[in-house]
């Protein structure tokens, strides 16, 4: 695909999400048109630029900070919004390549507190139904979606099993609280796909990737969807609903 836009002779190539690597091959397959990224890793390392201030080269765009360190203030948001829990659960995707460390994040901040947590793995759609059949058997008062590529593309399974059921569910995007979820945390992707879109438009007046500093978005949101907690029972403390960035009524 990336050969066929190139082939076409495009002004601009935008590679957005988290697939660094396909970022790269965007970056290798063209030194001639400009690109632009918007990636939750580290552009650096993966030899994108050369600095953020000056990237060098053809290519620039934004960088989405603190994806991958998000699961323990998500898991200290659920304990707050459903207080004694006596078993929390939490859904993995083990083939997500942050996963090892979101995994050792959730365990760590729950032997913290000394909160009994189940967690379980899913990776595709039959894995996903076997995870929501233990999490019901196993009777979690409160449930984690940890953030991964593959649960974004199952946004409504996710919300129709937690509402279903009664449960209180954390998730990682505003997305997921505006189609229905109770609660999100996490960063405001809107923020860093406009920077691309308007360092997009000034390489289309001339501009050049080399003289546009990349830019990192550490916009960070809380949304809750009060219709929802209604639905299922549940009333919000206070506390939580003040410092909310955003609340659905």
């Amino acid at each position: 695909m990336t050969a066929d836009l190139v082939n076409r002779q495009v002004d601009v190539l935008v590679g957005v999400g988290g697939a660094i690597s396909a970022q790269n091959a965007v970056k290798l397959s063209t030194t001639a048109i400009p690109v632009v990224f918007v990636t939750g890793g580290d552009p650096i390392k993966a030899g994108l630029v050369k600095s953020f201030n000056q990237p060098g080269g053809n290519v620039t765009g934004s960088v989405i900070l603190g994806i991958l360190e998000m699961e323990p203030k998500k898991f200290g948001l659920l304990r707050e919004l459903v207080p004694g829990s006596r078993n929390i659960g939490a859904i993995i995707d083990l083939n997500f390549r942050a996963s090892s460390q979101q995994l050792k994040q959730i365990k760590e901040a729950a032997l913290k507190v000394s909160q009994h947590i189940t967690v379980v793995n899913a990776g595709n759609d039959s894995e996903l139904d076997d995870a929501f059949t233990m999490l019901a058997r196993e009777q979690v008062s409160a449930l984690l979606i940890a953030s991964c590529p593959y649960f974004d593309t199952r946004q409504d399974r996710f919300i129709a099993f937690a509402n279903k059921h009664h449960l209180p569910a954390m998730y990682h995007f505003r997305e997921f609280a505006d189609a229905g979820g109770l609660i999100s945390y996490g960063p405001s992707f809107a923020d860093a796909y406009r920077q691309a879109g308007a360092y997009t438009g000034q390489i289309l007046k001339g501009a050049k990737p080399a003289d546009l500093p990349v830019v990192q978005s550490s916009r960070f949101e809380m949304v809750i969807n009060l219709k929802t907690a209604k639905s299922i029972g549940l009333t919000i403390p206070p506390t939580l609903l003040a410092r909310a960035d955003d609340v659905i009524e």
